[in-house]
């Protein structure tokens, strides 16, 4: 318990000096564009292959499930509705988490213990505005953007594994898919997904940079990283559902 205590408060800390960091000058635009590069665009192929997987496996199931009671005709509606609201952003999180979790975590893991960070400070360099504050932002700014992928693939692949079965035109798909969907479901449930951005960004820089014990140390870190981002993403998924729906109704 004390170690439980003892950790969330150094995270509570890290959290401010990361927010203070943010708001304040100087900034490292540079550093940024390629951590966005980094987390968006290396991310984007494995996304949007687990979103094609994930609106075939939809597919297939509320098919399978929808004949039984003779609703075929909702299969589109079911299959956006449940990408856009949950399916999707969760996913995505996931994925991200463990592709770029693990990265943040062992790279900054690397840097701790070959005393890099070490050596930025001896520069007169901040760390954290360096290496944490462009890593946390580039996260949240790339982890709705990537969603979006992810959503699109699924309902593509969605129909096409439908057509398969019974073909639908595309546009009647998208237009009986969209009928009962507006921006309240796809606003909210889309740009929450940056709050996971946040998450993923901000426990694999803080895990990284307190790492200890060589190279044994960097896996830990990594593996921490990816396992306590996927579970406070998890975690923050819940509340963020219930407070979505308690203001959008």
């Amino acid at each position: 318990m004390v170690g439980f205590l003892r950790w969330f408060g150094e995270l509570t800390f890290f959290v401010l000096n990361v927010f203070r960091a943010t708001i304040t000058p100087p900034f490292h635009f540079g550093e940024l564009l390629r951590q966005m590069y980094e987390i968006g665009v290396r991310s984007l192929p494995l996304v949007v292959l687990a979103g094609a997987a994930i609106g075939v496996v939809l597919s297939l199931h509320s098919r399978d499930s929808l004949v039984r009671f003779g609703a075929t005709s909702l299969v589109p509606v079911l299959i956006v509705m449940s990408v856009i609201k949950e399916t999707g952003p969760i996913i995505t999180a996931l994925i991200v988490s463990g592709r770029v979790g693990a990265g943040i975590g062992a790279e900054l893991g690397s840097m701790r213990v070959t005393e890099q960070i070490d050596a930025i400070e001896a520069s007169a360099v901040d760390p954290v505005r360096l290496l944490a504050v462009t890593r946390v932002t580039a996260c949240i700014l790339m982890l709705p953007l990537l969603t979006i992928f992810a959503n699109f693939s699924a309902i593509v692949m969605g129909w096409i594994a439908n057509t398969v079965v019974d073909y639908i035109s595309f546009t009647r798909y998208i237009d009986s898919g969209f009928r009962v969907v507006n921006f309240s479901d796809l606003l909210p449930s889309t740009f929450r997904t940056a709050a996971f951005g946040a998450i993923i960004g901000v426990i694999g820089c803080f895990q990284g940079m307190r790492t200890k014990g060589g190279t044994e140390g960097v896996g830990r870190s990594a593996t921490s990283s990816v396992v306590l981002s996927s579970l406070f993403v998890i975690i923050a998924d819940v509340l963020l559902v219930r407070i979505i729906q308690i203001i959008w109704g």
